[in-house]
């Protein structure tokens, strides 16, 4: 598990040396996972989220959790929910490097593809 975390911490110092350089893809999926889940939560902070008729009309996929929350919840408070906080690919992909998530749209799934 240090191994892990120090091939992390050498990914940051690289980027922060040599941002320009320094190409996304290289860093693991987890990191890539965990970067987006608190990037989110930053945005959530600041404010609503899109709603997900938003997130859809602006050309976005919704994931299999999304679409099934569209459904349920018509409010408009329920429709900019992340529900990203509460699937378990969040878990999956933040804890494991070849993650078993296969959802179409999934943010998730595209952080394991290399």
């Amino acid at each position: 598990m240090n191994d892990h975390l120090e091939r992390d911490d050498r990914f940051f110092e690289l980027l922060a040396r040599e941002s320009d350089e320094a190409e996304a893809e290289n860093a693991p999926a987890r990191l890539k996972a965990r970067l987006y889940t608190a990037l989110v939560q930053k945005q959530q902070e600041s404010g609503r989220l899109r709603t997900l008729v938003e997130t859809r009309s602006s050309g976005y996929g919704l994931c299999i959790l999304e679409s099934l929350w569209e459904r349920l919840n018509s409010a408009e408070a329920a429709q900019s929910f992340q529900c990203c906080s509460i699937c378990h690919a969040r878990i999956l992909a933040e804890h494991l490097e070849k993650a078993p998530i296969y959802w179409a749209h999934c943010p998730y799934v595209a952080f394991g593809k290399k």
